[in-house]
């Protein structure tokens, strides 16, 4: 069998999966703020943060990596497992002073991870994806570079505040000290993944690409950006390598204190993005997923490193193998409810039903879907912007909002250039046939709904069978399987009307930005 492991910003989850039987046999999670309340982090972070800074305490990770042990061994075998990979919140930093090596190799298993492991902080917090407070470190990782562009052609992204290369330079600078005396920096992956392994262990390229850091051209340290970015920085971090790659035996801390198999193996973790493609589907070319939330994210796999020419879109590694793509849209689901609460609505007028009342207009009535401003063009938009041709009766509002979002996701992931051929949609919204329908219709793609709870743990899972021998696509196959009945497929009458709408979509926005 095979344990995945997921380190979100609010829990620790694992899930384990048996290929043979084709079964996942556990699921299992602990909640940072319900199970760990002496952290008083109810949200998985500090609260009170100042100037934008969110940290989170990585005892608190250690903890809750103990306590999920205790209870997978409390309700499974554990010495089947064979392999264990694993996934990390993304950006998230932590760093260890030179004693940490040491303090793995000699983990003791009548002793906590917390007791044994606490004193090689050199920070005793690590900024998380949500920390913003590094916008004047990404302005000078620029200008050492020659402007945010360039950053972006070597790295995949243009500077970013919650990356971890800004969040690096910032703690080099505000407390010099603290950084000298850092010997090893990891992000939440790979110290999970190092303390699991018995060692320090690489970043992988899936989760080193979210750094500022990582060359897409290379998949090494841009020499360039680590001297832009903080003194000795290369001498902390070890050199990347492919999720896949096998980092040797556990640590015998974990097979003695709650029975693992002392033959079973480590691989790499990665991001929680890269992850989740994995454990969507979604890892082949053509393959997209779009999850609908508060923000609607669209994520899909590319075989090549192209970079967002706007500086919108990310480009991570593909467990896989080859690169993923990751956009974010601010107006997700809260630009829909803002709609329905507008014209005192229900969700009924956004089904299947109420939609095909408006097919006629389908492209005709242009709206740019936000409420509020936004990421996915970067602009303080202070509300929606419609160009209608036919009167803007409520139906018509709710059809040029949906088209609004679903052209304005295609519009900003064409630089890609990649053929989209299916569509796994997931997220609240995509229960919703007539939302469904509109996703199909906009990007002329089939559409499959997958309803996975812990897609991040899952894809962990299948990245252990797969530096285990196993083949992705077969694993996928196996357990990334769309819900019976939940496929829809495009209308293809609408092919032209929506190319269309994408090009007077782009001048719309070019007119109100």
């Amino acid at each position: 069998m095979f344990l995945g492991l997921d380190s979100s910003t609010q829990s620790l989850t694992a899930v384990i999966i048996d290929p043979v039987a084709g079964t996942i046999t556990c699921q299992l999670s602990v909640n940072f703020g319900a199970d760990l309340p002496h952290y008083q982090s109810p949200s998985g972070f500090l609260p009170g943060g100042t100037n934008g800074e969110v940290h989170s305490n990585p005892l608190m990770w250690l903890e809750a990596l103990d306590l999920l042990f205790s209870r997978l061994a409390a309700t499974t075998d554990l010495s089947k497992v064979t392999m264990i990979a694993g996934s990390g919140q993304q950006h998230g930093s932590v760093y260890l002073d030179e004693s940490f090596e040491d303090r793995l190799k000699s983990l003791n298993a009548g002793k906590s991870l917390v007791e044994q492991l606490s004193p090689a902080l050199s920070r005793t917090t690590a900024p998380i994806w949500m920390d913003t407070s590094t916008g004047q470190e990404c302005a000078e990782i620029a200008e050492a570079l020659g402007g945010a562009v360039e950053v972006c052609n070597r790295t995949g992204s243009i500077p970013i505040e919650r990356f971890t290369g800004p969040q690096i330079r910032r703690f080099f600078k505000t407390d010099p000290a603290a950084y000298a005396h850092t010997r090893r920096i990891h992000l939440v992956s790979s110290f999970i993944a190092s303390v699991i392994a018995g060692k320090s262990v690489p970043i992988d390229f899936g989760d080193g690409a979210g750094m500022n850091l990582l060359n897409l051209a290379t998949l090494q340290w841009d020499e360039k950006l680590l001297e832009a970015t903080a003194p000795d920085l290369a001498a902390k971090l070890l050199p990347p390598a492919a999720t896949t790659t096998v980092q040797g035996r556990i640590s015998s801390y974990f097979s003695t204190k709650y029975g693992l198999n002392p033959d079973c193996d480590t691989a790499l973790f990665t991001g929680d993005n890269p992850a989740s493609l994995v454990g969507m589907g979604a890892t082949g070319s053509g393959e997209a997923v779009i999850s609908l939330g508060t923000s609607d994210t669209f994520f899909a796999s590319m075989p090549e490193a192209k970079t967002d020419p706007n500086g919108f879109g990310h480009v991570f590694g593909n467990p896989a193998g080859g690169f993923m793509s990751i956009i974010v849209f601010r107006n997700g689901s809260l630009a829909r409810e803002a709609l329905r609460d507008q014209l005192n609505v229900d969700w009924s007028a956004f089904d299947r039903e109420s939609l095909a009342s408006t097919l006629q207009s389908a492209g005709k009535n242009l709206t740019l879907p936000f409420f509020g401003p936004e990421i996915t063009p970067r602009h303080d938009f202070t509300g929606p912007i419609s160009e209608f041709t036919d009167e803007p009766t409520a139906a018509l509002q709710i059809r040029a909002l949906l088209e609004g979002q679903f052209l304005n996701m295609r519009l900003h992931s064409e630089w890609m250039e990649v053929k989209i051929e299916r569509i796994r949609l997931t997220g609240g919204a995509s229960k919703n046939d007539g939302i469904a329908q509109l996703v199909a219709d906009v990007f002329q793609a089939p559409v499959e709904r997958l309803d996975v709870i812990n897609s991040a743990a899952l894809g962990a899972a299948i990245i252990a069978a797969a530096a285990a021998g196993h083949d992705f696509q077969s694993m996928q196959d196996v357990f990334c399987k769309a819900t019976p009945g939940s496929t829809l497929q495009p209308d293809r009458l609408l092919g032209s009307v929506y190319e269309s709408a994408v090009t007077r979509f782009a001048e719309l926005l070019k007119k109100n930005r």
